[in-house]
């Protein structure tokens, strides 16, 4: 395998570092300070300027407006983000349009994906399932009738649902298939309820009452449903990178200025090697974020399919971005639990990442079941 980056996925790694270079996690609300969601709406003018440096397109092929580019390319904007803290639907949007372009009819792939190229359709992705425990793909039915599908069930902890245009979720067939449903969020039975995630972000609970979803608003492949939760869960791993990789950083500064008994705190034993130990925690979560990515962009065959390198990437980034912000606070002194310097919202973004499509215990029992169905000899 060769993790060298491409030109175009270089090219793409800099311009997302120009945009998110005028971005101050300082501007970014407190979950600490707030009641309920720290924002209506996500950063529309980030949004547009997104749009505008081609950053959106990345996942859609050029007849339609975009780039054409890999999931490599989009972990490596992923990881910019969240230096940053961008709050935007980010890795929503390239979850659901990679997979969009990949599995959708040619009709519906021509109506929406310009559109998502220049951010004028904003789709976020449901993959939390009725409690955020059960598989995602249980929490919704799926009943055809003639060319029309019926949705009912709960999708819990939707991003953005309440300002996004569509919904992309899965749903259960009643032979056991899962199917993508592309739902506009004002389609009369869809209904929302909002909910506060851990990073103060405003999130929604999916209710469906018999939705109609016409026949070219739902992805039928059975890859599908695949593609998207495997990107989403990937794209998360590269978010807790980035947010991990700017984490240390500030420790080192902060430690390299701070002095105690007359010497930077960074030269005490016991601080550096705390920090020795955070810094191979991200080196170990690069290495397995780029294996998977890797996986995902070519198909390469291995001893174990591809979810089991994402299982991997996950379990990595899950604990590593734990430790990474734990470490910080530490090390921070009380100084990281002021409400005035940024280090406590990447600790709650931290969690949120962590958590998110399962904790490190579910990827390493993932990664069993996957060691016990295939043998390495």
């Amino acid at each position: 395998m060769d993790f060298t980056f491409t030109e175009e996925q270089q090219a793409a790694a800099e311009a997302a570092q120009a945009v998110f270079s005028d971005v101050s996690p300082d501007g970014v609300p407190s979950p600490a300070l707030t009641h309920g969601p720290v924002a209506d709406d996500f950063d529309r003018p980030l949004w547009r300027t997104l749009a505008g440096a081609d950053l959106l397109g990345l996942p859609i092929a050029a007849e339609h407006g975009g780039a054409g580019l890999d999931p490599i390319a989009l972990c490596l904007v992923l990881r910019a983000s969240a230096q940053a803290l961008a709050r935007v639907p980010l890795l929503e949007s390239y979850a659901a349009a990679h997979t969009l372009q990949k599995h959708a009819p040619a009709d519906l792939r021509a109506e929406v994906l310009p559109q998502i190229a220049t951010g004028d359709l904003v789709i976020t992705a449901a993959s939390g399932g009725r409690t955020g425990h059960d598989p995602a793909e249980r929490a919704v039915t799926a009943r055809q009738d003639g060319t029309t599908w019926t949705l009912d069930g709960t999708q819990t902890a939707v991003p953005w649902a309440a300002t996004a245009d569509r919904i992309l979720l899965p749903a259960r067939t009643p032979d056991g298939r899962t199917v993508l449903a592309l739902v506009p969020r004002s389609r009369p039975g869809v209904t929302l309820h909002d909910q506060t995630s851990t990073n103060g972000e405003r999130y929604a609970e999916v209710h469906l009452d018999s939705v109609p979803a016409g026949a070219r608003e739902t992805l039928t492949a059975p890859a599908a449903w695949e593609t998207l939760r495997d990107l989403l869960t990937t794209g998360t791993c590269a978010l807790a990178l980035g947010l991990g990789e700017r984490v240390l950083a500030m420790t080192g500064d902060y430690t390299g200025k701070r002095e105690q008994f007359g010497f930077p705190l960074a030269t005490f034993q016991a601080v550096a090697v705390q920090a020795a130990d955070r810094f191979i925690d991200l080196r170990a979560m690069e290495a397995t974020l780029w294996q998977a990515a890797w996986r995902l962009t070519t198909g390469a065959v291995g001893a174990l399919p591809p979810a089991g390198d994402i299982a991997v990437a996950k379990i990595w980034a899950a604990e590593g971005v734990r430790r990474t912000v734990q470490t910080a606070q530490h090390l921070h002194g009380g100084f990281g639990a002021d409400t005035d310097y940024p280090l406590h919202r990447y600790h709650a973004w931290a969690k949120q990442l962590e958590l998110s499509l399962g904790p490190a215990a579910a990827h390493e029992e993932a990664l069993g079941e996957l060691l016990a169905a295939h043998s390495l000899s």
